[in-house]
């Protein structure tokens, strides 16, 4: 059997087909390759996309804005002093983009205008923090990418 040029381009063809064919199989079926999106419900979330911008709306209407600090003891949110601790309900959430489950919750309690979030539940890394409130009239919303 003689070989040329043209074998060669065939064989190096097919194993190129072979190759991406094998990568594409293993992405696919390999649970470590997981290919979720980002939130469960997403298409629910979208439907009430037009409520959290007008809550975003709301929050950057306020008097002064909610600063985040690095303290020994957590994360430290300070409020503005527009806003009345003793008439409003809301949560605070915390979201960790490369692992879900470390995402979790807690219920917004502002004391002297001051809110912790406490160092054992977080780990160093990006989180997304999204503050959301109601007074009662109006709903509010605050998002902020954080380092910690």
């Amino acid at each position: 059997m003689k070989w040329n040029w043209g074998k060669g381009i065939v064989v190096g063809m097919i194993s190129f087909m072979a190759f991406i064919l094998y990568m594409v199989i293993t992405m696919s079926t390999d649970k470590k390759y997981s290919h979720d999106l980002v939130t469960e419900e997403y298409y629910a979330k979208e439907m009430k996309y037009q409520t959290e911008i007008d809550a975003e709306t709301n929050a950057n209407l306020l008097e002064g804005e909610i600063n985040g600090i690095l303290t020994p003891e957590g994360w430290l949110l300070t409020f503005p002093a527009s806003i009345d601790a003793s008439s409003i309900k809301g949560t605070v959430s915390l979201y960790r983009p490369s692992n879900e489950l470390l995402d979790f919750e807690i219920p917004l309690a502002i004391t002297d205008g001051k809110q912790l979030i406490p160092d054992h539940k977080l780990i160093a890394g990006r989180w997304n923090i999204t503050i959301t409130w109601s007074d009662g009239d109006q709903d509010y919303m605050y998002k902020k990418s954080i380092s910690y």
